[in-house]
């Protein structure tokens, strides 16, 4: 049975900046959270892109907030978007690893709790998290509205013949009528949703589906800026598809790519000229991040557009190029421009943080999560964590790896490396260059207990043996 969360619960998770914050509005607040796929932490011109431009992006951060050490729930995606739906983090989620598991009739989504506390939900992009078949289907696990790909796979090609939707309380396939790039598509019935909605409070999450492999350009236009006499502006190594592989071969992976972006770029301006054409921009909160590092599948080049930034690692790594992401927040009416966020955060942390900004607060005793709040810190307040406070991921791909973060210190354990533990102090070493276990023996200690004793076995993800 699905949990019933109630709103009526009292909690001491509300402050009273949070009251007065929202005084002015009688309508609770909209919420929009957009989730790129792929995209790097170095992606963005706001966070040291110098290739790729991303001005609609670049402005968010400078009208808002940008954080810099935001985190996803995992280094691949299913099991981050499972952390941003349930507020678990790896050590305690059902989804652990990639593949089409779906999630349970007893997970409580933050679709699930968004719509009982009255708003509108719709969601439009990638899914990941159940099939139509079974009980981790949209429809079931909260959502209204929703249009785009249950199944991983189909969300890597962008062909529209495999969208589907949710139609008469059920999700089916999406009937069209032209084939082209998905993401255009999904950018439409994204900003129908906002339309369609103006006049009562909604939830959008919007899991757009690029720059994830494969990489071709949506559009003309999108490439064009990239592109001269119609050749690619940069040294191209065409991508060739081998035998058996999934991605069509791209002659101009990286003008692609590019273009990819780009297009991301100008889907987000879309939003922001909808938001303050409708008049909906003085009561929305609008969240742009990404669900892992960079890939370098179908051609994709994370080292010539230094897509990690002065980060190590990318998509499937455990070091931070893998999992921290770029994490942007905007509410002109709430959140103070141009301001930067250092506090480490997740993904898992989105659930608590929403529902302090709607005022509905979380029944500590019916729900179970590893987030924390991060609204104070989008205020400008102060923004009082855990004495216990620690990020934590365990992936299944390569064995069994697992890292941790606490304060400033990073340790990790990867099969790869016999699972020896190594300890990194972020404050100083961003690119995690310096292994300082053998330096500081009693930390050492302590994170390992803290991978240890601070997880459950799950039957589904677990080392085989």
């Amino acid at each position: 049975m699905k949990k019933n969360i109630s709103l009526l619960a009292v909690t001491a998770l509300f402050t009273l900046s949070l009251f007065n914050c929202q005084s002015e509005n009688t309508q609770p607040p909209n919420i929009i959270y957009v989730m790129a796929d792929d995209l790097g932490y170095g992606d963005l011109g706001s966070y040291g892109q110098q290739i790729v431009k991303t001005p609609h992006l670049d402005k968010m951060a400078t009208e808002g907030m940008r954080f810099t050490d935001f985190y996803s729930g995992s280094t691949v995606c299913a099991p981050s978007r499972c952390a941003l739906m349930t507020g678990k983090n790896m050590g305690y989620a059902y989804i652990r690893g990639n593949g089409e598991v779906p999630l349970r009739d007893e997970d409580f989504t933050l679709a699930e709790f968004m719509k009982q506390s009255g708003y509108r939900t719709g969601m439009f992009g990638k899914w990941g998290l159940g099939m139509p078949d079974n009980a981790g289907s949209p429809e079931k696990q909260g959502w209204d509205e929703f249009l785009g790909y249950t199944h991983h796979v189909h969300a890597h090609h962008s062909y529209t013949d495999s969208l589907m939707k949710i139609e008469n309380g059920k999700t089916v396939a999406f009937k069209h009528d032209s084939l082209r790039h998905s993401s255009l598509t999904i950018t439409e019935a994204a900003l129908d949703f906002v339309k369609n909605n103006k006049d009562k409070p909604f939830f959008m999450y919007w899991p757009s589906t690029i720059p994830h492999a494969e990489i071709f350009s949506p559009t003309d236009e999108a490439i064009a800026p990239y592109l001269y006499n119609g050749e690619s502006n940069f040294e191209e190594t065409p991508f060739v598809q081998r035998k058996g592989g999934t991605y069509r071969s791209q002659s101009e992976p990286k003008a692609a790519f590019a273009a990819m972006v780009s297009q991301l770029d100008a889907d987000m301006g879309k939003l922001f000229a909808l938001l303050k054409e409708l008049g909906l921009d003085k009561n929305t909160y609008v969240f742009f991040t990404s669900d892992n590092g960079p890939h370098q599948e179908g051609g994709a080049d994370p080292v010539f557009f230094d897509s990690n930034g002065p980060l190590t690692g990318i998509k499937r790594d455990l070091y931070e190029g893998g999992i921290r992401v770029p994490m942007l927040a905007w509410a002109p009416n709430y959140i103070k421009p141009n301001t930067v966020n250092r506090t480490p955060f997740a993904s898992w942390d989105v659930l608590p943080t929403i529902a302090e900004i709607i005022k509905k607060p979380l029944a500590a005793d019916s729900l179970e999560i590893n987030g924390e709040s991060f609204f104070n810190s989008l205020i400008r307040t102060k923004n009082e964590l855990s004495k216990d406070r620690h990020l934590y991921w365990e992936f299944y791909e390569r064995g069994f790896d697992q890292a941790a973060r606490k304060d400033n210190w990073k340790a990790i354990k990867r099969s790869k490396n016999d699972n020896k533990l190594e300890l990194y102090n972020l404050s100083v070493d961003i690119a995690e260059a310096n292994n300082v276990a053998d330096r500081y023996p009693k930390i050492a200690t302590e994170m390992s207990e803290l991978m240890k004793n601070k997880r459950v076995e799950n039957e589904l993800w677990k080392l085989k043996e």
